[in-house]
């Protein structure tokens, strides 16, 4: 049972001004245009469409908010690096979400969901050397893990890590951290929501028991008949 099941969409934010006033902690997701970013929230809370799966990259251009409990939300960031929209539009999106990153007081964390065939691009780079100075936590989903074979999975899982472990001098107190995704083969699920609970102050789902066997039927007995 996905721990965000309850996820609703809440409000849609053009301006810092609107931000949610009863927001206690917030996740927010970003990353760039066909990373993965909606199709791995839709994941998480176990929904087809709670978040928008465009066919145009660049096409969420706002804060997009989602409830999981009182005063909890996920926040869907504008993706970026969609070289075709329109320079008035690339502007509004820096205009949000560079202050959003840096000033929001409830953001207790960022997934920044990298498509593991091309992680680090310089975009990427640039959203992380914007959000670091913060302090905050980052979590790094490797989306589209499927795309490649267990062996190149791991392959670049060990290099995200080690890069990760060079940003505070070899330590970085846990605040930085990095994983495999796949929205399609739904792999990753549990140890995002591990990650993620910890930031929201929510209590993980009781791990499923199995269900007790039924025991086998008591075959009757057969008894001669006296005589």
């Amino acid at each position: 049972m996905p721990l965000f099941q309850k996820a609703v969409f809440h409000t849609t934010v053009a301006h810092l001004r609107d931000l949610p006033t009863d927001a206690r902690s917030e996740v927010a997701f970003a990353g760039r245009s066909n990373a993965g970013k909606s199709s791995a929230i839709n994941t998480l809370a176990g929904r087809v469409r709670l978040a928008f799966v465009s066919k145009t990259p660049g096409r969420t251009q706002h804060l997009n908010y989602f409830t999981l409990a009182e005063g909890k939300y996920f926040v869907d960031l504008p993706g970026y690096g969609f070289a075709k929209a329109p320079e008035e539009i690339r502007a509004q999106w820096e205009g949000l979400i560079g202050p959003y990153l840096t000033r929001r007081g409830p953001l207790v964390g960022l997934v920044l969901i990298m498509d593991i065939r091309r992680p680090f691009t310089d975009l990427d780079r640039r959203m992380i050397d914007w959000f670091r100075p913060t302090g905050r936590p980052l979590h790094i989903l490797l989306s589209k893990a499927d795309k490649l074979s267990r062996q190149d999975q791991t392959k670049v899982l060990r290099a995200v890590r080690a890069e990760i472990a060079t940003w505070t001098e070899g330590s970085n107190g846990g605040r930085y951290s990095a994983q495999l995704f796949s929205s399609l083969k739904k792999t990753g699920i549990e140890e995002a929501e591990q990650v993620l609970a910890g930031w929201l102050d929510m209590p993980l789902p009781e791990p499923r028991q199995a269900a007790p066997k039924t025991p086998p039927a008591t075959a009757a007995v057969k008894q001669k008949a006296p005589g």
